[in-house]
């Protein structure tokens, strides 16, 4: 008998463009397989983002559908094995992961360990073996069942808040006296200031610019030393600054640089938060040319130097650090294929209470 699925497809030249669609599976997946039903996943700035990426970064790669132009976004969230044709993974075993906004998903685990297993369906194998790992729940020492929206919402935009505040650290902040960075209400920012503050030199000062109406919101976390609205770049001094856009937004990207000429250290390029006016390629920006910063090649190098053992601890730690920062957190749930498309397409109009965060689902029950 089969089981019947949704897929929420996204049309790739039109993101506007979102389309539910049915989708069939055999309840006794291939020999080796698993089906996955993905109860939940979290749906941030950070998602869109993944839809707004050049081809190379592969996002769409993960979890591509028949239609020709369409695809699914990828986003981090909850599944139950449904059904097993693994001896090594029974069902009703939960894990976490990278999933597609879908209701189901087949996946062909490779060597089951156990803490999860790594997917090893053929045309995700060129991808950062990072997208490609789903964890056990009950193996995972950082999971509660109360937790699940915090981890999902969190937990991968604090790898990369983790993963730059390591960057800059070792760098020595390029010699930086400032870090500045947009978006400052943004999930990944906020990780970034909160470690920023556990592990930043002695006189560095941490500035966040975002949006007039956000700026009481962000001052009150106390993460940032100082929080600035966008018109307020004239307010810095020209001490050695470095900066972190967030947003993707080139003419802010313009005025920072300009304000700061030839003391600006350094320029990372990390999201698109404000992929509706992104413009990453600014003519005649003074200063250093944004480099983009791409966290799985990071982590793998990190990965190398400490080991995953030493990856994971020196990660757990800065996360049991910044979660007790969060409790503010105010979680929103949208259940079923026509609120999943619906917030969807509200996310895509840049639509954020930063005070809040979505948890999705295409199950109706």
């Amino acid at each position: 008998m089969a089981i019947t699925g949704t897929d929420l497809i996204i049309n790739r030249a039109d993101l506007s463009d979102a389309r539910l669609r049915e989708v069939e599976f055999a309840d006794t997946p291939p020999a080796g397989q698993v089906l996955l039903r993905i109860d939940q996943f979290a749906l941030t700035a950070n998602t869109i983002t993944y839809g707004t990426a050049t081809d190379s970064l592969g996002y769409w790669n993960f979890f591509p559908v028949p239609e020709e132009g369409f695809g699914r976004i990828p986003a981090w969230g909850f599944a139950d094995v449904v059904a097993s044709s693994n001896p090594d993974i029974a069902v009703g075993r939960r894990v976490y992961g990278y999933m597609p906004m879908s209701t189901h998903l087949m996946v062909k685990p490779g060597k089951v360990s156990p803490d999860g297993f790594s997917d090893k369906a053929a045309h995700r194998q060129k991808m950062a073996p990072i997208y490609n790992r789903y964890v056990f729940t009950n193996a995972d020492p950082g999971y509660a069942p109360e937790a699940e929206a915090q981890i999902a919402l969190f937990r991968p935009l604090f790898t990369t808040s983790f993963l730059l505040a390591d960057f800059f650290q070792r760098n020595e902040m390029f010699g930086a006296q400032m870090l500045t960075m947009s978006s400052a209400s943004s999930k990944t920012a906020l990780g970034l200031a909160a470690e920023m503050t556990r592990v930043k030199p002695e006189g560095v000062e941490v500035v966040g610019f975002t949006s007039p109406g956000n700026v009481a919101f962000v001052e009150g976390l106390g993460l940032y030393d100082r929080v600035l609205s966008y018109d307020e770049v004239g307010a810095l001094s020209h001490a050695p600054a470095a900066y972190v856009d967030f947003s993707g937004n080139g003419d802010f990207t313009l005025r920072l640089h300009s304000h700061f000429g030839d003391q600006m250290r350094h320029s990372a390029q990390v999201g698109v938060t404000d992929w509706q006016n992104a413009n990453l390629r600014v003519p005649g920006l003074p200063g250093p040319k944004p480099q983009f910063f791409f966290a799985p090649l990071y982590a793998q190098e990190r990965i190398g130097d400490w080991g995953m053992a030493g990856f994971q601890s020196r990660l757990a730690e800065a996360w049991a650090a910044f979660t007790d920062k969060v409790a503010w957190l105010d979680v929103t749930e949208h259940k079923g294929p026509e609120a999943a498309k619906a917030r969807y397409l509200t996310a895509l109009v840049g639509e954020f209470d930063p005070r809040r965060g979505d948890m999705v689902s295409l199950q109706n029950g």
